[in-house]
């Protein structure tokens, strides 16, 4: 089990091997880096898509560009790539983050890696809401029936699980028996 205390926060650097005695410094089992790193990874590709991908999208005549959309609009629709880029730093800087404890820092770069793609999965709900302006509601826009965007939000926030899950100790990294029964 990682090694915490009051006074001493979880390190993940320190932990228990499955025989029971402390490795001081030693990171994880060779396959649990190795996952961690993948998890890692997976969550910053992520973050990287949530910087980039409102400008691949926005940045055109169905949004900034947009002669129909009073400027106000405009106003929003920068706000909102804006936030995906700056949550996307966050996100980035608890991924790699070395000091602190690990379950936080992991948690935190969820939240921000989540948070652009539920806030635009909600979206929709507000009165009025369409995904597409009716001149741009275009067969092309959907996947196996579903919007685009719905889509997109789909395959993030499952890659965001799947970096959870890549990131999460080991069941003896923990202290628990492979076994859960035994």
């Amino acid at each position: 089990m990682p090694i915490s205390s009051p006074d001493r926060p979880y390190d993940s650097t320190q932990s228990v091997s499955a025989v029971g005695t402390v490795r001081s410094g030693a990171l994880h089992e060779k396959g649990a880096t190795t996952r961690e790193t993948a998890g890692k990874a997976l969550l910053s590709l992520v973050a990287v898509f949530t910087a980039v991908s409102p400008y691949v999208a926005d940045w055109n005549d169905t949004h900034v560009l947009n002669p129909l959309w009073p400027p106000h609009a405009k106003f929003h629709n920068g706000q909102t790539m804006a936030m995906g880029t700056l949550l996307a730093v966050a996100a980035l800087f608890f991924v790699w983050r070395r000091r602190g404890d690990a379950r936080s820092n992991l948690f935190a770069a969820v939240g921000f890696a989540g948070l652009y793609w539920v806030s635009q999965a909600a979206a929709i709900l507000y009165p009025g809401a369409a995904y597409f302006d009716p001149q741009f509601d275009t067969a092309d826009m959907y996947l196996a029936g579903l919007p685009v965007q719905a889509v997109i939000e789909i395959v993030v926030l499952t890659l965001i699980a799947g970096s959870v899950a890549l990131c999460r100790p080991a069941r003896l990294e923990m202290g628990l028996p492979a076994d859960p029964k035994g």
